[in-house]
């Protein structure tokens, strides 16, 4: 691969990212965040991770962990910063917790994502500056009071985490 882009000029180049762009949202989604275009690179993520973890199950749709997990993987992939990848898993705890504690959706599996997610999003906030990292745990704290509620140690887990966590910060 490597061998032939090397024989492109900036042209061909050029083309290639036109076509790359034009032929795949997700691609487009990587570019913005790469070249910080757009007004909000983190939207299409965000549409992801709304879709999969808070499914409209009147219409029959499945959560997935993987898919929306994947999000902030691609979002990480695309060279985002870290103040946009902790919105994300932030912002994926809330839509897990409230699709569970809206529809009483309970699974072990998602629950366990869940955890792992928030503590990802813990360890991300604390590389922060006050301001932002702030704000972020303060969103994750209502993520562990709600999921209390959820059973399988869920909240107590969480509770155990954000322990660990702003332990190290004082």
């Amino acid at each position: 691969m490597k061998a032939e882009l090397a024989g492109f000029d900036k042209l061909g180049l050029m083309g290639l990212i036109q076509d790359l762009y034009a032929a795949d949202k997700d691609n487009q989604a990587f570019l913005h965040t790469r070249f910080g275009l757009g007004e909000d690179v983190l939207e299409p993520y965000k549409e992801t991770i709304d879709r999969w973890l808070w499914p409209d199950v009147l219409r029959n749709q499945n959560p997935s962990v993987a898919q929306a997990t994947q999000a902030v993987s691609s979002y990480r992939k695309a060279g985002g910063d870290p103040v946009g990848l902790a919105e994300l898993m932030v912002f994926y705890c809330e839509q897990a917790a409230g699709f569970c504690s809206d529809i009483g959706y309970q699974d072990e599996s998602y629950f366990n994502a869940l955890v792992r997610m928030f503590d990802q999003a813990l360890s991300v906030a604390n590389t922060l500056p006050f301001g932002s990292r702030d704000a972020l745990i303060r969103r994750l704290d209502r993520v562990c009071v709600i999921s209390h509620n959820f059973g399988y140690g869920v909240g107590d887990d969480m509770d155990s985490i954000l322990a660990t966590y702003t332990k190290r910060r004082a």
